[in-house]
């Protein structure tokens, strides 16, 4: 007879084969958020009630992400998008189907304010495209973390209108979910958009897309060597038809663009709008030419303030230029981009009431709309090859000279360590009154 001893092995031994029997638990659901639930709890919307995401949106943490930016966008939309929107109404009625936004980075808040219903919407900047995880697969801890360092990221451009490169280098790399795609993602839910397919992409030099990323990888592991990786979103608004958004992580500078495909894949598009804010005058300077001269090239309208396309390049017997707001020398850290014939133009502005770009306060922001003008007899259309061989800038057209003297440029806020100094530059003399996450 056996011994009490060798039925209590034998037991034991039954126990634990049927505890390996088991399948294991995983600490999270393993089914898949969609995109549009992905975009909707970053951007602190609820998700679909059967999605797996509604159980981490129950959280008390994200109940307070979903808080501050209802609070922070529907300030943004009271103050500054409801009037972007009513300028666009009035001023921009005629639409073209692409909107091209070189230095944009991922704002496409301004984007779809100023143009809502292009089909197709190509931004790009050097920020990396960056990934988004599914959220349930990621540990309680580094979720929090996501959204309070998205809280961060947004904190400026939904403050000052623009995203501030120097902060973007560290906040949109960082993480398990970084890069560009969140704040996309951010942007698009809290614009009423619905995302449909999210799939990475990559040009070659002739502007074609190579072989579509699987998007569960990380964009920056790509095995094709690209000078312009990007990422497609189809969405809609409602019930209406579906829209693109494309974001490249590409260098406009002459070198870049001239392997990198990103503006022949510009010049497929036909005819578009173009969109320049807070663009750091790079295209005053002798770096961009290319770039420059194609959106001169291909654009039938070109909506920007004072630090894109310089007046001088745009020749008054092909453009109408209609200035809206006030125009004030730049600040001190962008010197030599003072325009005098942009001062005069600005003599006779209709008003902005709100503010935009660098000179974020309303009553010191400028646009200029430039709109080309139906060709003449004889003349060819203006939406030529695409030729960007050459890194011999465009003649300038030069026009008469002022009649006054400008204005001495007021002195640059005194730097001091940090971002105090820093946001001091931008008229944050406050300390109570800059941009900052919540605790």
């Amino acid at each position: 007879m056996p011994s009490i001893a060798s039925r209590l092995f034998a037991a034991a031994l039954v126990v634990f084969a049927v505890v390996l029997a088991l399948p294991v638990a995983p600490a999270r659901s393993a089914e898949t958020a969609t995109a549009d639930d992905t975009a909707r709890f970053l951007a602190g919307l609820p998700p679909a009630p059967g999605s797996p995401l509604a159980a981490l949106a129950k959280d008390p943490g994200w109940a307070q992400h979903a808080r501050f930016f209802d609070s922070i966008f529907a300030r943004e939309d009271a103050s500054t998008l409801a009037k972007v929107r009513a300028f666009a109404k009035e001023n921009l009625p005629q639409h073209h189907d692409t909107l091209l936004y070189m230095f944009s980075g991922p704002d496409f808040l301004y984007a779809t304010s100023f143009f809502p219903s292009a089909s197709t919407y190509v931004l790009s900047g050097l920020e990396p495209v960056g990934d988004v995880p599914q959220l349930t697969s990621l540990p309680r801890g580094a979720v929090d973390a996501s959204l309070r360092n998205m809280e961060g990221s947004l904190a400026t451009i939904l403050n000052l209108s623009f995203f501030i490169t120097k902060n973007m280098k560290t906040q949109l790399t960082t993480g398990p979910v970084y890069g560009t795609l969140p704040i996309l993602y951010v942007f698009l839910a809290r614009t009423g958009k619905t995302v449909h397919e999210v799939s990475f992409v990559s040009l070659d030099k002739q502007g074609e897309f190579i072989a579509q990323d699987d998007p569960g990888r990380r964009a920056g592991r790509a095995t094709t060597q690209s000078a312009a990786k990007g990422v497609k979103i189809v969405f809609s608004d409602g019930n209406g038809p579906n829209q693109t958004l494309y974001y490249f992580s590409t260098d406009l500078s002459d070198g870049g663009v001239k392997i990198s495909g990103f503006l022949e894949f510009c010049a497929k598009l036909g005819a578009a709008d173009s969109f320049l804010k807070s663009a750091s005058y790079l295209m005053h300077g002798g770096n961009f030419n290319r770039v420059r001269s194609f959106l001169v090239d291909h654009s039938a309208t070109v909506l920007e303030d004072d630090s894109g396309i310089p007046l001088g390049y745009f020749d008054p017997k092909k453009w109408r230029l209609q200035a809206f707001g006030h125009y004030l020398p730049p600040l001190g850290i962008f010197p030599n981009t003072y325009q005098p014939r942009l001062a005069d133009l600005f003599d006779h502005a209709a008003p902005l009431d709100f503010g935009i770009g660098y000179r974020w306060r309303k009553n010191e922001s400028n646009l200029l709309l430039a709109t080309r003008l139906p060709p003449g007899p004889g003349e060819a259309e203006f939406n030529p090859p695409l030729t960007i061989g050459s890194d011999i800038p465009p003649t300038v057209v030069e026009g008469p000279k002022p009649h006054h003297k400008p204005p001495p440029t007021p002195p640059t806020p005194r730097r001091t360590d940090g971002l105090r100094g820093f946001f001091s530059v931008f008229g944050f003399d406050d300390p109570a009154a800059r941009p900052r996450p919540p605790k």
